[in-house]
């Protein structure tokens, strides 16, 4: 595996995540709530994980062979469905009917009821334990998908996730990547003010094999894979990024953790991300 993308591909996937950016903005605007500055931190991440990595195929989401991927932070599917219908499982138009009734892209995702949304998700933690007993089965049945889990920092907060890594790392799920929107704002504040968790040395005293990247860069996003899938151990990528990222009043601000923006917020955010 190469160690740099191309400048066609660093363009090509800046591109797609200002778009991706943009919509999340304007979906969740337009629905009057939802989680902005998580949404728009993991965006990068998507980005390359939908554009450059995963295998899947939008026209066939049951595909057999496709790399699954679990978004365990419920709360950030404005940019799971921003991502999904950039890359084609369903109209971008629909993104609009975010959080509306008997819309398909709830304010949580649901499985069975957008193409493309692997797990139903919203209690936190809980998709680290469905990925485990994915990867499992998986395992099981000597198939070669491979798993990644997304989760934000603050879901470490959780009992549930540290049992479902002591399980995971037992059986040796190389099939397995937990990828850490790592923003360092819950709700309540900066993650480390609401209770301190060194992630770093503790998923290493798990036994895990635990990679550290910024999580706005292409190329180190590209280096971490492809260091998590070169070997046969279960990976953990730490993905330091920006809460709110792209829009200046909110970065770094867990006051926008879950507050959607008025009509002149609305305006300078998508002027910011135009530029």
């Amino acid at each position: 595996m190469s160690a740099q993308l191309t400048s066609s591909d660093l363009i090509r996937l800046t591109e797609i995540a200002k778009n991706i950016r943009i919509n999340v903005i304007k979906m969740l605007y337009q629905a009057g709530s939802g989680h902005p500055a998580g949404s728009l931190s993991m965006v990068d991440i998507l980005t390359f994980l939908y554009f450059n990595l995963l295998k899947y195929q939008p026209d066939n989401p049951e595909w057999k062979e496709r790399d699954y991927l679990l978004l365990s932070n419920g709360h950030h599917c404005p940019a799971l469905y921003a991502s999904l219908a950039e890359a084609g499982y369903f109209p971008i138009e629909e993104l609009s009917t975010l959080r509306k009734m008997d819309s398909r892209l709830q304010g949580h995702p649901q499985k069975n009821l957008l193409p493309g949304v692997e797990i139903s998700a919203g209690s936190l933690a809980q998709g680290i334990s469905q990925a485990v007993g994915l990867a499992i089965s998986l395992q099981i049945d000597k198939q070669p998908n491979h798993v990644f889990c997304t989760m934000s920092d603050g879901e470490f907060q959780e009992g549930q996730t540290w049992e479902a890594l002591l399980l995971a790392n037992k059986y040796k799920l190389g099939n397995l990547t937990i990828v850490i929107d790592a923003n360092d704002i819950q709700i309540s504040g900066k993650i480390d003010n609401v209770l301190f968790n060194p992630l770093f040395e503790k998923l290493k005293d798990f036994g895990w094999n635990v990679i550290e990247a910024n999580g706005h860069d292409f190329n180190q996003l590209k280096k971490s894979f492809d260091i998590d899938l070169s070997n046969n151990e279960p990976s953990i990528i730490i993905c330091h990024t920006t809460a709110g990222k792209g829009v200046s009043f909110m970065e770094g601000n867990h006051n926008w953790h879950g507050k959607a923006p008025n009509k002149q917020e609305t305006i300078q955010a998508l002027e910011e991300l135009n530029k």
